[in-house]
């Protein structure tokens, strides 16, 4: 017999369903304006920001009258709990990929300091890892969320990566590129920062499966 609370989690994981793709569009954007130096591209991202916090706040509403209406137990529960924590992480990568947006626009104002490689890399991971922690948190898949916040490694790396070459082969030889280096260095950290909020949202999903706290337990993801 279907419940009624069932519908309306329906509506709730197509409402979450919706925010992840806004999400991993504005990073892409992001990252397309940076690669091909586009204004408008950017400024898109920027301006697309506040209808994402308004879906972010809808679902917050959401969860919280879920949870007053049918006092849920168990494994509801922790699917709305869930669903507040991962609407939050959303909005905080959000948040983010315009930040990106906006240190490109940035950039846009200078001749270009090296090709760029390794920070598309980095934004493909980024987007991945969204995408698996959502697809993991939809299907109710511990061991793709797992594999989600073990990715997260790789994508230190690779920011370690951009990290090191921007200082000791540019910055270090060259102070007149500091500017321009400093801004491509943030982008790579906020990209590596966008890969640390999706590992809380697979965390939160294995947690929401399998009722296991694997937060700072990094050898329950193994």
């Amino acid at each position: 017999m279907l419940r009624h609370v069932d519908e309306e989690l329906k509506e709730l994981h197509k409402d979450i369903l919706m925010l992840a793709v806004s999400v991993q569009e504005a990073i892409s954007k992001s990252i397309e304006s940076l690669k091909n130096r586009d204004k408008d591209l950017a400024q898109e991202v920027i301006d697309s920001d506040g209808k994402i916090d308004e879906l972010e706040l809808a679902i917050d509403e959401k969860c919280i009258d879920l949870i007053a209406r049918y006092q849920p137990m168990a494994g509801d529960l922790r699917y709305i709990t869930t669903g507040l924590k991962i609407n939050a992480e959303l909005e905080r990568i959000a948040d983010i990929a315009v930040d990106i947006a906006q240190r490109s626009l940035e950039l846009m104002q200078k001749p270009l300091l090296k090709p760029l490689v390794d920070i598309p890399r980095l934004s493909e991971i980024a987007r991945e890892m969204v995408r698996d922690s959502i697809d993991a948190f939809i299907k109710k898949d511990a061991q793709l969320a797992r594999r989600v916040a073990l990715a997260d490694a790789d994508a230190d790396r690779l920011r370690n990566l951009v990290q090191d070459e921007l200082v000791d082969e540019y910055m270090a030889r060259d102070s007149k590129t500091a500017e321009r280096a400093v801004a491509l260095l943030l982008i790579a950290r906020y990209l590596e920062r966008i890969c640390d909020h999706t590992t809380n949202i697979a965390e939160d999903v294995v947690y929401m499966v399998e009722a296991k706290v694997v937060k700072h337990h990094p050898e329950e993801l193994q």
